[in-house]
């Protein structure tokens, strides 16, 4: 087989992708101590509240001025999948929604026609640190789409299936299958409008963690089209078949064929993100992103005229109760809720 290693890219602050893909946002923050409050029990003297991505002592505050994350925006023309690893993750929005998740969840979220809502990170424990690791990956929604009705899926973390294989010497590789069936699994239904929820969409999220020195066999996609990206974020190096890629760097894939990864001296993490293209002309501007400007100048109008439904909560950064735990309230009135822990 030809070298599976098609082309390599630095991973930066939002990683490249490929359609359908827009981009993935690779969050990683050390925080301290809450202070009761669900902010940082820290001075925030020095930091560009409001705009603060300048990583200071290991983390950001990014829009939040008590609250570190994202206060109330607008989405329209796409998705977004949010895998938070570690800590919590505080949604709310223009439909009367709301959700607290974490600690392996998934939300699946169709902006479509348009939404607005909010993406805060309360720092719940006041005795020890507090550290947030999550992954929020856009993807494209063809022009049939790009209006459909806003909609959200939650992929509880016990709900969501796990691959593990041992290679010939015992060492392990865990497999999260986020979209995509992998090896007979069948990870929970993405959103009924969405690209992935598409038979010949070929969509996969697959996050990986390989043992020191691992081997595992990348199976092939199923489409002629596909297209396969695999982002190396934790591990010195992974060996693609006979190519070796370096740390925090990106490899666009062959995928007609098996791969064997080799892991390298380290405990080894990666995404792999697959999807066949959507082929359409894409414009973006922030967070709308249509097929051409006039679609853009369409979603301003749109949002000035009706703010998307408007905002039903009393400030534009809520939290939720730590009594509440981790749940979900959906725009129809379903409530779902799972363990704290």
């Amino acid at each position: 087989m030809d070298d599976p290693v098609i082309e390599t890219a630095p991973l930066g602050a939002q990683w490249p992708t490929v359609d359908p893909f827009l981009f993935c946002a690779h969050h990683d923050d050390a925080y301290p101590a809450g202070n009761g409050r669900n902010g940082p029990a820290a001075s925030l003297d020095g930091r560009a509240i409001g705009q603060d991505f300048a990583g200071i002592d290991g983390w950001n505050m990014y829009h939040g001025s008590t609250v570190p994350g994202f206060p109330q925006h607008p989405h329209r023309g796409f998705e977004t999948i949010t895998f938070v690893r570690r800590g919590l993750v505080d949604h709310a929005d223009s439909l009367g929604a709301a959700a607290r998740y974490g600690r392996g969840d998934v939300q699946w979220m169709t902006a479509g026609w348009g939404i607005v809502h909010s993406e805060m990170f309360p720092l719940v424990d006041e005795t020890g640190p507090n550290h947030l690791q999550l992954f929020q990956i856009w993807l494209n929604l063809p022009a049939r789409d790009k209006l459909v009705e806003p909609h959200f899926t939650m992929m509880w973390d016990d709900r969501i299936p796990r691959l593990e294989a041992a290679d010939r010497a015992g060492a392990r590789t865990t497999v999260t299958v986020i979209a995509g069936p992998l090896a007979g699994l069948a990870p929970p239904d993405p959103p009924p409008s969405s690209w992935a929820a598409a038979p010949e969409a070929d969509v996969a999220l697959w996050h990986v963690r390989m043992d020191p020195g691992a081997e595992w066999e990348l199976p092939p996609a199923e489409g002629a089209q596909t297209l396969r990206t695999l982002y190396l974020f934790a591990g010195e190096e992974l060996h693609i078949g006979e190519s070796t890629i370096g740390g925090s760097t990106a490899a666009r894939v062959r995928c007609d064929g098996p791969i064997v990864l080799r892991a390298g001296p380290g405990e080894t993490e990666l995404m792999v993100l697959q999807g066949r293209p959507i082929g359409e002309p894409v414009a973006q501007h922030g967070p709308f992103v249509m097929n051409d400007r006039d679609g853009i100048r369409q979603a301003f109008v749109d949002y000035q005229q009706s703010g998307f439904g408007g905002w039903p909560w009393d400030r534009p950064d809520p939290v939720h109760t730590d009594a509440q735990g981790r749940f979900a309230r959906h725009a129809d009135g379903r409530v779902e809720r799972v363990p704290v822990g």
